[in-house]
């Protein structure tokens, strides 16, 4: 076999793991539906999550399947013996080293999204009625990260893995503070939600350590200790799924096999699209096969002549053979604003009145302030800031704003990826956009006070609505900052959040957030856009019925309080659990 480097070697491969469905599993194994493809574990224990269990018998099932000789009645009563569907010499019945039971692997496409947060988004819909679900759907504020379903959940159908994975960035929020009927705990039921939501994202790690298998486990006893509610709510009597039982395998199988994108199902899911899907597509639809494999030829044919022609035009140069540098675990991101800004000339009136920057004029006059007077052997007094501020006068009538930040994909050789843009935060006023009216727009984010962004804790962090992009003209940087003061180029007004609580809220494990005030003002100051770390989505405290009259432009100024929202991505909630 001709490996990357061009060598050619003598292999002998090992049929390690199989990759597929349950339906694929049980095909492949022999094993009767509802049961474990993997272990002797009981149908009607497969909710359990201490019922023991041991891996099939391979001698057992080898066994089985050899009886074929001695008969067709005794090879079928020595499967059932087995615990197998009578399967006539399987594919893997000879192959050596090969365990079949030890070879299935976890699948987080079908059997956690497709399967446990489908199970879920039926519970959840029952226990806490469609109607309130959707309404708070369509109430949630916008985020780069956060898919906003206008017509609900509940009514969806034929989800997508996807549109699942969608769905749990926020599920956990939406069913904070509803009640159950009968007056029921809705502790318990948040706590199972969180359990599997944790189950889910702590098994897509890109790496784990004992800690993390742990972790995994605790959030799959979790669950299991709070399921019962959706017994006492009358909408499961029992939680025999095989997909349930199948969580019980992950760390082993974690530790076996690595962390599971590396036997994910989504990607031989969206293989299927490439090969099979565009090959037909690209038919008369009549005798398929053969057009297809002559598509997929010539599609190859074209690509590796393209690369030889690119080859040829860079100077058809020899190079050295490729040796894979393994990454190193850093995980960088470069921030990005446009060159030129959004709108050229706004006034300080207009920021006031269109951007919501209550405040601009005295927090800039506080951070120009401060920043002359950052060197001072005694810092300045909150009172002493003030009065200085006063006498800031602005050689300037108009700024040149922005209305996005973004952060772009930094790899770890230094690489970047324009097209990737992994967040952003906006900050845009009411306007136009051709026939329809665009809403305004202030995002949440989460902005270092430590002094240095890329040391990211909970204790160096606040949350805060950025509510203008903005830089200052070159002209105005003399006249306003000493010589020896280094002035950033970007600046953003910020309205600020309380800091973190010391620990988050026992019933969901979210953070509480209220706006911080002083004499009933919002509190805001300039902040360098450089101490923009990432954007934060919060959920509104929606309360026990959402107020009807909230939208999602307007439901960040309506609210009071708000739950920091862990599940928008994996950064954040490694950060924030």
């Amino acid at each position: 076999m001709a490996s990357g480097d061009g060598a050619l070697r003598h292999c002998h491969p090992l049929f390690a793991s199989f990759v597929g469905d349950y339906p694929e599993q049980l095909l492949v194994t022999g094993i009767k539906f509802g049961e474990c493809p993997k272990c002797d574990v009981d149908a009607d224990d497969t909710g359990s999550n201490t019922a023991p269990f041991h891996l099939r018998n391979l001698t057992k099932v080898l066994d089985a399947l050899a009886a074929l000789d001695e008969g067709n009645l005794s090879f079928v009563r020595a499967c059932v013996a087995a615990g197998i569907k009578p399967i006539v010499h399987p594919f893997w019945e000879d192959l050596p080293f090969t365990n079949i039971f030890r070879a299935i692997t976890p699948d987080v496409l079908h059997q956690l999204y497709q399967g446990l947060i489908k199970h879920l988004l039926g519970w959840l819909s029952a226990a806490c009625g469609g109607a309130e679900i959707d309404a708070r759907c369509r109430r949630l504020p916008p985020n780069h990260h956060i898919h906003l379903f206008s017509k609900g959940i509940t009514c969806l159908s034929r989800i997508s893995g996807t549109e699942h994975a969608q769905i749990c960035r926020f599920l956990l929020g939406i069913v904070i503070g509803i009640r159950l009927p009968n007056n029921l705990n809705a502790g318990h039921l948040l706590r199972a939600v969180q359990g599997l939501l944790d189950f889910l994202y702590l098994a897509q790690y890109p790496c784990h350590s004992l800690e993390s298998l742990q972790l995994l486990d605790d959030a799959l006893d979790l669950f299991h200790e709070n399921k019962d509610i959706f017994v006492d709510l009358g909408i499961r009597s029992n939680f025999n799924l095989p997909k349930l039982h199948a969580a019980r395998h992950y760390s082993a199988m974690i530790m076996m096999f690595g962390t599971t994108d590396n036997y994910n199902t989504e990607y031989t899911e969206r293989l299927h699209i490439d090969f099979a899907k565009d090959a037909y597509c690209a038919t008369n639809h009549k005798d398929e096969f053969v057009q297809m494999m002559r598509w997929l030829e010539r599609k190859e044919k074209i690509i590796r002549h393209d690369k030889y022609i690119n080859w040829r035009c860079a100077g058809a140069e020899e190079t050295m053979p490729y040796h894979l540098c393994p990454p190193d675990m850093t995980f960088r991101r470069l921030q990005s604003v446009s060159k030129h800004p959004t709108a050229k000339a706004v006034s300080i009136d207009k920021l006031i009145e269109d951007y919501g920057a209550t405040y601009f004029h005295e927090a800039l006059a506080r951070y120009i302030t401060q920043l002359n007077h950052a060197n001072d052997p005694i810092p300045l007094h909150s009172q002493t800031l003030d009065v200085l501020a006063q006498d800031v006068h602005f050689p300037f009538r108009t700024l040149p704003i922005f209305h996005r930040v973004k952060w772009l994909s930094v790899d770890a050789r230094g690489h970047g990826d324009a097209t990737a843009t992994l967040d952003s935060v906006h900050a845009r006023p009411q306007c136009n956009s051709g026939s329809s009216l665009r809403p305004h727009r202030s995002d949440t984010a989460l902005v270092s006070i430590s002094g240095n962004p890329d040391v990211v804790s909970i204790e160096g962090v606040r949350v805060g609505q950025v509510r203008v992009i903005f830089s200052l003209p070159s002209k105005s940087v003399p006249l306003l900052f000493s010589p020896t003061v280094k002035v950033p180029t970007h600046f953003a007004y910020i309205e600020w959040f309380e800091p973190f609580t010391s620990a988050p809220d026992r019933h969901h494990g979210l953070y509480k957030l209220s706006r911080s005030l002083c004499g009933g003002e919002k509190v805001a100051s300039i902040m360098p856009l450089a101490n923009i770390v990432r954007s934060v989505h919060l959920m509104p405290n929606f309360g026990a019925v959402v107020p009807r009259e909230w939208t999602s432009d307007t439901v960040l100024d309506h609210c009071n309080t708000f739950w920091l929202n862990s599940y928008i991505d994996r950064y954040t909630f490694s950060l924030f659990k």
